[in-house]
């Protein structure tokens, strides 16, 4: 009690897609945007543009890191192999997808619990509203922005709300 820092990511520890555990602090000092992902969204396309920020700043220390969800209309029915291919095949992932995991209510996994208490630029805080909301976190592993699904990833203000990190 009595945090008035936000919390660091840095301390969630949770199963890669492929279910080896693994640490967020593996991402200690580096720029990560984290986006709850499915596979039949209309935001689906979006991967393209997640890869693409990926490609173009992971070599200056950024990288986006995948949380699929079912929990928006059941759009991420797959099993780990079936979200992996699709991701692969599809639009060409390489980043790091993590194993599904609940973003809000009663089974909301501690990291979204930490991502959702930072505010949108409009200032509203709270619950994920739907896929690919996405939320950018500094290299101490505190969330600085937070951007809506609709925002997408190659919009100007995301990439200079991540250039301004890097």
């Amino acid at each position: 009690m009595g945090h008035t820092q936000p919390h660091s990511i840095h301390d969630i520890e949770l199963p890669q897609l492929n279910g080896k555990p693994a640490s967020l602090s593996t991402y200690a000092g580096k720029v990560v945007l984290a986006v709850n992902v499915a596979s039949r969204c209309g935001f689906t396309p979006q991967y393209g543009g997640l890869q693409a920020l990926y490609d173009r700043y992971s070599p200056r220390g950024f990288t986006v890191l995948g949380f699929p969800c079912n929990q928006f209309f059941k759009q991420e029915p797959g099993s780990a192999e079936e979200i992996q291919s699709f991701c692969s095949i599809n639009y060409g992932v390489t980043f790091p997808l993590y194993a599904k995991l609940d973003v809000k209510g009663a089974g909301q996994h501690p990291l979204y619990a930490i991502l959702s208490e930072f505010p949108d630029d409009a200032g509203k805080a709270g619950n994920v509203t739907w896929n690919f909301e996405k939320f950018l976190v500094g290299k101490d592993g505190r969330v600085v922005r937070r951007f809506r699904p609709k925002v997408v990833p190659e919009d100007p203000v995301v990439i200079e709300a991540i250039e301004s990190l890097l």
